[in-house]
């Protein structure tokens, strides 16, 4: 394989601007919650997210033309990228499963401090058969439409693979109004005693991930719509693909273990 730096299969970047530019977003979005949180202005906080949101797209961008246009990511590249995707999920699999300790640990053994009751007394759970089993229900049938999408973009079928993943980021989008809905309506607070924190974060970072998942499927359908994709050539939407049956997977336990189980 020929490259721009020598005869090899693998791809050396270029200087970038990006890491460093996203690196200040991420800290100055950390420095505007912080003073969002504690003198209610989000003037930083704003200019962060426009400024993440800026990187985001032009590192993208890069990205993309590496990949489509430029050659650069060779079969070798591809799987270097597929074993980095699948340690990533394997550390978001460890990152929730800390969540579901810390639920376990105060749930199976409650406290005297909160009544040595779970629930603790006077906080009524959501009613798992409601609102949480319509978004298991959402959650399930997106699983099933970005496998649809799949198989579509390896049978080269642009239009059914066109309407399933866009049919997939309608689900996600849904799934997450819903979430919003329920927090709105919720009796309790993350402030309620550790159920209030185990719920609200475990279940609010799951939500924060069918966000970036949705939005990485929607990125895929913008390629997807441009030609970017070919039966053999897809590993940007395989990537989106895994990391949504993993928010699916997790939603599942979290339904289970949560909403039902522990509610």
């Amino acid at each position: 394989m020929t490259s721009s730096h020598g005869f090899h299969p693998y791809h050396l970047v270029d200087m970038s601007p990006w890491p460093l530019t996203g690196s200040i977003s991420a800290m100055m979005l950390t420095t505007g919650l912080i003073k969002w949180f504690h003198q209610y202005n989000m003037n930083l906080l704003l200019l962060s997210l426009l400024a993440t949101i800026l990187t985001m797209l032009q590192w993208w961008r890069d990205i993309t033309r590496e990949g489509t246009y430029q050659g650069m990511h060779t079969i070798v590249v591809m799987n270097g990228l597929r074993w980095g995707m699948i340690l990533f999920i394997t550390s978001e699999v460890l990152f929730f499963f800390s969540f579901f300790w810390a639920f376990f640990h105060s749930s199976l053994a409650p406290a005297i401090e909160i009544g040595m009751n779970w629930p603790p007394v006077g906080i009524q759970s959501f009613n798992p058969f409601q609102i949480p089993l319509l978004n298991t229900t959402i959650l399930l049938s997106s699983g099933a439409t970005v496998t649809w999408a799949h198989h579509a973009i390896m049978e080269s079928n642009l239009s059914q693979a066109t309407q399933s993943l866009g049919l997939t980021i309608i689900l996600g989008i849904y799934f997450s109004a819903l979430q919003a809905y329920e927090y709105i309506e919720a009796s309790f607070t993350i402030a309620d005693s550790v159920f209030g924190s185990t719920f609200f974060v475990a279940t609010g970072f799951h939500g924060l991930h069918v966000i970036i998942g949705t939005t990485f499927l929607a990125i895929c359908f913008v390629r997807l719509f441009n030609c970017h994709f070919s039966s053999n050539h897809h590993l940007g939407f395989e990537a989106a693909a895994w990391y949504w049956h993993f928010v699916d997977v997790v939603w599942l336990f979290l339904y289970i273990f949560i909403y039902w189980w522990g509610g």
